[in-house]
């Protein structure tokens, strides 16, 4: 069972208890992205263990009422292992997630793992017709050209401004600079873009440019947000009408996802220093 320190962050252990919270933040007017919560196998056992879990997941959500969709690690399914056993395991997901009539995500890792996700991503989303989506991040200085190539590839993409801690020759390090690629690779995409652009941030500057760009090019777009942040301004952007989906993790190896979500931002840590206390 998930303490309540942790359950700010995370939705529960189980894809029942996912999917009853995905629920709930459909009658706030938000769209749930489920994520099984694991990565970085280095073993094909359970990197195809939870790729049946996800298999199962998507048929839950397909069988069930509420607006969900799902999004996968690559490590959590192989790719630690091989570039071929990411591709098998993803291409099975990919295949439930058409049957069932689910949106199927694929998370971005760190740099070292970018051209086999690409790779991967741009074959299945052909073959599913657009029911896919891929993450990149704008803080890589190679983004430019992999958003380039994404834009002639069936589905969405979200940009993040990204989270890995990526050496200098790769990365743009100073915030400012990273703000300036977001903004460029943003604008870039919903000029190029004709499946919809998502755009994964909590920063309000960035959420009112794509809000403008929007009025000026007419391309589709989503906002994304993660569970535990910003969640009343989740809520509020929702009620204005502009589609809204908040990254939901579930599973039972909650505790090292909760421990990054306390620590990365002040208000976070102070969250659950005060859980600790009971104040």
């Amino acid at each position: 069972m998930i303490p309540p320190i942790a359950n700010r962050f995370v939705a529960g252990e189980t894809p029942a208890e996912a999917i009853e919270y995905a629920a709930d933040l459909n009658d706030r007017g938000v769209t749930a992205i489920l994520n099984l919560l694991g990565e970085h196998y280095h073993e094909r056992p359970p990197a195809d263990e939870d790729a049946a879990a996800y298999r199962r997941l998507v048929a839950d959500v397909g069988d069930s009422d509420v607006d969900a969709c799902v999004s996968v690690k690559p490590s959590q399914i192989g790719l630690d292992v091989g570039p071929e056993v990411f591709a098998e395991n993803l291409e099975t997901i990919a295949a439930a997630a058409a049957d069932h009539d689910v949106f199927a995500w694929v998370d971005m890792e760190d740099h070292e793992t970018t051209d086999a996700t690409m790779d991967t991503f741009e074959s299945l989303a052909r073959t599913h017709a657009g029911n896919m989506g891929l993450c990149v991040q704008a803080n890589l200085k190679r983004t430019e050209q992999d958003l380039d190539r994404l834009a002639d590839v069936p589905g969405k993409v979200r940009l993040v401004k990204g989270a890995y801690d990526e050496p200098d020759d790769v990365a743009y390090q100073d915030k400012p600079d990273v703000n300036e690629a977001y903004r460029t690779h943003l604008e870039f995409m919903f000029r190029e873009f004709d499946d919809g652009v998502a755009v994964g941030s909590h920063d309000p500057a960035m959420i009112s440019y794509a809000a403008e760009l929007h009025e000026e090019y007419g391309t589709d777009y989503e906002v994304q947000m993660l569970m535990g942040i910003r969640e009343d301004a989740q809520t509020e952007l929702a009620a204005t009408g502009v589609p809204t989906y908040q990254y939901v993790p579930y599973g039972g190896k909650w505790f090292s996802y909760f421990y990054r979500r306390a620590m990365e931002r002040k208000e976070n840590l102070v969250f659950a220093l005060r859980a600790v206390l009971g104040r």
